[in-house]
């Protein structure tokens, strides 16, 4: 009893203090609309402080095409917010509010945890009134992607700690008060599955976003399916796994090492590949220049691609 009642009181305390740096912003995007002028469209979410000179951690979809951000703090303060930077390709925004000595919520390590692990969702579920909501749960599954969307949504943290609109861009917590995710999504039609933008990735773009507004990403400039047996089959290529280049930009760092259609990327970096998100993953991780290893047909090859970094672009698009 005393282990649940301890267990309890650690609980209260982490959400007591993590929603101090737990935000709601409100935003505004003015919309034309026929027959009436321009129309505002006022929506609502939720972000958390990361620094105490106010920069606010939310998701890109909170904020997006907004004109008008108000970020109204646990205390009920309100200030008016401006987006400093964003990432559409991670759904992940950065806001700033003027001020010093502001709460804040420390990043922790989403690679860590484990699957099992409690944690907490803080967020301004369904805009209510009287101050946050607070959910438990645990870590479902890490490394989730999310088919219906864009390539970089995948690795996310699963949680059943109930998150609802609102609460995205509120931060997954874990038992020792940290961020360990972004609330960014639930699937509708399911019970107790939300998705969390690890804030391992998050990590390697504050810093891009806080000083130039965007995440400049390494370019090589594919297209690729996965290669499975059937596929191999198909294409005649003796490859079992990796990536096969569908379409390639002829004014790419791909084209010019010399790859082509229909080649199936094996290594990376020195690294295997067995799907997309590991060539992602590997993409991103380098600078300069990298080997690749692919098979075309029966052959295998090596070359070296100088990778170009391009603000805003795609690294790949799944088909």
């Amino acid at each position: 009893m005393e282990g649940i009642e301890a267990l309890n009181q650690n609980m209260v305390d982490i959400a007591e203090k993590a929603s101090r740096a737990v935000v709601s912003i409100n935003s505004t995007l003015k919309m034309h609309s026929y027959g009436y002028g321009i129309a505002p469209v006022k929506g609502s979410g939720s972000g958390f402080i990361i620094t105490p000179d106010g920069y606010v951690l939310t998701n890109n979809h909170v904020v997006e095409g907004s004109e008008e951000v108000e970020v109204i703090l646990s205390d009920g303060s309100r200030y008016t917010g401006t987006v400093a930077g964003r990432d559409p390709q991670t759904d992940v925004a950065i806001v700033k509010i003027q001020g010093s000595g502001f709460p804040v919520l420390e990043l922790g390590d989403s690679e860590a945890i484990k699957t099992g692990s409690l944690v907490l969702a803080i967020g301004n579920a369904l805009g209510l009134p009287g101050g946050h909501t607070v959910s438990m749960g645990v870590i479902s599954a890490k490394n989730r992607p999310m088919p219906w969307a864009d390539f970089i949504f995948e690795g996310l943290l699963q949680t059943d700690a109930a998150i609802n609109p609102g609460n995205s861009g509120g931060p997954l917590v874990d038992m020792s008060g940290r961020a360990v995710g972004i609330n960014t999504a639930i699937i509708a039609q399911a019970n107790g599955i939300g998705f969390s933008i690890p804030v391992n990735t998050v990590k390697k773009e504050l810093h891009d976003m806080i000083s130039t507004g965007r995440v400049n990403r390494q370019y090589i400039g594919i297209s690729g399916m996965e290669v499975n047996s059937s596929i191999a089959r198909r294409y005649g290529t003796e490859a079992d796994h990796g990536v096969m280049v569908a379409r390639i930009d002829p004014d790419s760092p791909a084209y010019s090492s010399g790859l082509r259609p229909g080649d199936v990327i094996i290594e990376f970096g020195g690294k295997p590949v067995n799907s997309m998100r590991d060539l992602i993953k590997h993409v991103s991780e380098m600078s300069g220049s990298s080997d690749a290893v692919f098979m075309r047909g029966r052959t295998r090859y090596k070359t070296t691609i100088t990778m170009k970094n391009k603000k805003g672009k795609k690294v790949f698009i799944t088909d």
